[in-house]
Formats: structure tokens, C-alpha cells, sequence
């Protein structure tokens, strides 16, 4: 009889522990914040990434447009953000924006580049629970020289 109530203990405690927490797998929201040097309006070789710079991620009721979650980081000495997200985001809508630059000379956030949509929810396909964001960037106050002979070189390969 003890032998029953152990292999009990053993098999089914744990399936039924694992049954009453609700599972959870974190996303990692990761992008890069630069500085657009040129005023190109896109990444070139003379982008700068901008360390400390503040993004916040929000997700929103895709019916009521009602804010449902928020969370700022600050990007590392490279650039780069990481935004841990603990739940699933199911139908929302969620975009990472610009908060603030600590560069002067680089505040303004670039049109079109300052907001990133994001998908968070296992219910996609996606096994990895980590999630790219595009780069979003900030518009220098004056383009830094070499910028145009650059900006020509893009337009040599036009056709």
C-alpha cells in the first residue's frame, strides 16, 4: 500500500502542481535606438547608436484602444534596448516608442522611425520567445560632414 501512495506521490503530485501554475514564458523585446547623423531618414554607415536613450513598450486594447500595459527601459552602452514582457499579449496591440535621447545635438525622434510594432503572444507560430523590433532612431540637429558625398554613393545604385 505505501508502495501505491509513493508512485502516486511521484507521478501524479507533479502533474498536478504543474496543472495549477499557470505557465509562463517571458518575452524579451529587443531593438537598437540611433541617431540618424545624415538626416537620411534610415540606418547608413555613419549611424551612431545612442547609449541611454529611454524606450517605452505599450500594449493596447486592439477594441477600446484603452492602455492595457506599459514599461520603459533605457538602452546599454551600444544601443541596444531589452524589454522583459511576463505575460502574453494576446490580441493587443503593442509598440515600442521613443522616450528621450541624452544626446542635445540628437533629440528630435525621426518621422516614420520612431515606433516599432511588436507581436507578443505564443499563439503565432514563433518558437523563440524573443522579439526583434526595428531600429528607431533620432534626427541629428545638422548632418555631420561626409554626409552628402554618403547619400550620393546610395543614389549612384538607383536606377
Amino acid at each position: 500500500m505505501a508502495r501505491v501512495f509513493l508512485l502516486l506521490a511521484l507521478c501524479v503530485l507533479p502533474a498536478l502542481v504543474s496543472a495549477a501554475r499557470p505557465g509562463r514564458a517571458p518575452f524579451a523585446v529587443e531593438g537598437l535606438v540611433y541617431c540618424d547623423t545624415c538626416l537620411a531618414g534610415f540606418e547608413t554607415s555613419k549611424t551612431t547608436y545612442i547609449a541611454g536613450a529611454k524606450v517605452r513598450l505599450e500594449c493596447m486594447d486592439r477594441k477600446t484602444q484603452v492602455l492595457v500595459y506599459s514599461k520603459e527601459e533605457t538602452t546599454d552602452s551600444t544601443g541596444k534596448y531589452t524589454i522583459n514582457v511576463d505575460e502574453d499579449h494576446k490580441d493587443q496591440i503593442c509598440d515600442c516608442m521613443l522616450v528621450s535621447s541624452p544626446w542635445k545635438n540628437c533629440r528630435a525622434p525621426s518621422a516614420g522611425r520612431d515606433r516599432a510594432r511588436v507581436i507578443l503572444t505564443n499563439y503565432n507560430g514563433l518558437v523563440s520567445t524573443t522579439r526583434y523590433a526595428n531600429s528607431m532612431g533620432f534626427m541629428a540637429a545638422q548632418p555631420m560632414s561626409g554626409c552628402t558625398e554618403l547619400l550620393r554613393t546610395y543614389q549612384e545604385y538607383e536606377d
